[in-house]
């Protein structure tokens, strides 16, 4: 991925690591679009910085994602960067029947939203040339919180889509994940300020460190997710999944 000078479109960009990257990416030179649902939040993640721009989107909505690739491909030519970061986060009871809505929405927005969004620019990524599509994942993606189960599959299933998408466009489009520990953000209610959590800033500065990289990492790890990016390997997934969740109950 290039150092500076790119066109990247962040969704989810509104709030959270979105922003946070949105602001760094912006500041080292790059024309950055964050896209959500709430132009509020896009407003205020854009304020006084004349390279981002924003624009609205339901990324829960197959027509509403085509109608806005096009819109974004016809605004934006150079557009040559896709970071498919927007994502819900539902605590699910698994021990009683419940309502299953939470569980239709997280699939339909952290896995059907990039699927779909993937798909609507993939031609014009391949086309620049210079194509890169950066799938944010998480470390629960490799020992999942039990509380929410929903979640952690469709973060797994995303670290999985994105390999076969790597292999599939290899030589013509760069494939990027990036899977972040836990970080103070309001993905949660109180998580921005949850102990024992990375703080953002931090959190973001160590990210644009590993995208500094040459070449860019095919994963972006910062140190605090290693534990669960690599539990398996080390033999430690059952401690790991143990340690985690005796933590958060």
């Amino acid at each position: 991925m290039k150092q500076s000078g790119n066109t990247i479109l962040i969704t989810g960009g509104g709030s959270g690591i979105g922003a946070a990257l949105a602001h760094r990416f912006h500041d080292r030179g790059d024309t950055v679009i964050i896209a959500g649902r709430r132009q509020a939040a896009l407003d205020d993640a854009a304020a006084g910085r004349g390279n981002i721009h924003t624009m609205t989107l339901d990324a829960d909505d197959p027509a509403a994602i085509a109608t806005f690739a096009r819109d974004l491909t016809a605004r934006f030519p150079a557009l040559n960067v896709l970071i498919n970061n927007a994502g819900i986060m539902r605590v699910e009871p698994l021990d009683t029947a419940r309502d299953l809505t939470d569980a239709a929405a997280t699939i339909a927005t952290n896995l059907l939203g990039p699927i779909r969004m993937t798909d609507a620019l993939i031609d014009h990524l391949v086309a620049r040339g210079d194509g890169v599509v950066v799938n944010v994942t998480s470390g629960l993606a490799f020992v999942p919180l039990v509380t929410t189960p929903t979640y952690s599959a469709t973060k797994a299933a995303m670290h999985s889509y994105t390999v076969s998408l790597r292999h599939a466009l290899a030589g013509k489009v760069e494939v990027i994940e990036l899977a972040p520990p836990a970080v103070q953000t309001e993905l949660t209610p109180g998580q921005s300020t949850r102990e024992g959590y990375q703080p953002l800033d931090d959190f973001a500065d160590e990210v644009l460190a590993l995208f500094a990289q040459d070449p860019t990492p095919a994963e972006i790890l910062v140190q605090r997710v290693h534990p669960l990016r690599f539990a398996e390997r080390d033999d430690r997934f059952a401690a790991t999944l143990e340690r985690l969740n005796g933590a958060a109950h």
